[in-house]
């Protein structure tokens, strides 16, 4: 667990090496209450187990510091690991929010997974946020910018200091996420980043992934000034235009993250697991022939 000192705030970080995922504890250093974010349930592809190694972790910090966990939050529906949401809500005792046009995605993959009477309301979750609007974590205010583009509900958590914002961006020498996921657009990624750029220059940016680079260590935040000057993908003010190119011709040579269509049917659902079928055992539904390999696959 990595720890980052901020005015406001304390932040403990914890990375999932199978899927890169960075998950977060935030913490009001005035009276020890937090938030988690975008926590893991472990999913081993091959064997179809799940377990909860991650959010025991998670409990196991929060217990030893003796925090308050007042929200458990996601900020979309994740394609490329399961969410632990509920399992921590459950043992905790409280709330799970996500972003409101969750239930715009929660539309296209009940279609694309035929789940017929799935409710589409975000009734999954205990709250869904809008842009603007805001909450509390003890005596720190977070407030929530809508940032489309990797999904087309993808929200940022923000305080004074530090954003948190998911798959929008990457740390600088990786860029950004892809846009091309159902839903996605590399236009509105672009806006929303110019968004989370003009934050001020010394604001901590943490990411949703890294993965081990170049041989350096895993990493999960730089500033909005080190993204402005360094990113791959956007520094040195690249204009609207180039970046839609960049982006929509890298994406077309990309693969589906492996665990997307086992990820989804579970995040759409607020990451509780499909129900058992009578034989008691529970199931994924994989749809066949609907998903067309990269362009570098297909040749």
């Amino acid at each position: 667990m990595r720890r980052f000192e901020l005015d406001e705030i304390s932040v403990a970080a914890l990375w999932d090496e199978p899927t890169g995922s960075w998950q977060y504890i935030v913490i009001d250093r005035a009276t020890n209450h937090a938030a988690i974010i975008d926590p893991v349930l472990d999913f081993d592809p091959m064997s179809g187990a799940t377990a909860t190694r991650n959010a025991d972790a998670l409990l196991a910090f929060v217990k030893e510091q003796q925090v308050t966990v007042d929200w458990i939050l996601d900020t979309h529906p994740h394609a490329d690991h399961f969410s632990s949401a509920p399992y921590l809500a459950d043992a905790l005792g409280i709330p799970r929010a996500i972003g409101a046009n969750v239930v715009e995605v929660q539309k296209l993959w009940r279609d694309i997974y035929c789940l017929q009477d799935f409710p589409t309301d975000g009734s999954q979750w205990d709250r869904l946020f809008g842009d603007g609007d805001s909450f509390m974590i003890g005596e720190t205010e977070m407030r929530v910018l809508f940032s489309p583009g990797h999904t087309l509900a993808s929200i940022t958590y923000a305080t004074d200091g530090a954003a948190f914002v998911h798959d929008t961006l990457m740390m600088p020498d990786m860029g950004t996420s892809r846009a091309d996921f159902p839903g996605g657009s590399s236009l509105s990624l672009y806006r929303s980043i110019e968004r989370l750029l003009a934050l001020p220059d010394d604001t901590a940016l943490f990411v949703g992934h890294d993965y081990e680079k170049d041989d350096r260590d895993v990493q999960c935040c730089a500033t909005v000034a080190e993204h402005k000057a360094k990113n791959v993908h956007v520094g040195g003010d690249r204009s609207e235009v180039d970046f839609v190119k960049l982006r929509d011709t890298r994406d077309a040579t990309l693969p589906l993250p492996k665990l997307m269509l086992a990820a989804l049917q579970v995040n759409i659902r607020g990451g509780r697991l499909p129900d058992p079928e009578p034989c008691g055992r529970a199931f994924l539904k994989i749809p066949l022939n609907h998903f067309k390999p990269p362009e570098n696959e297909a040749k």
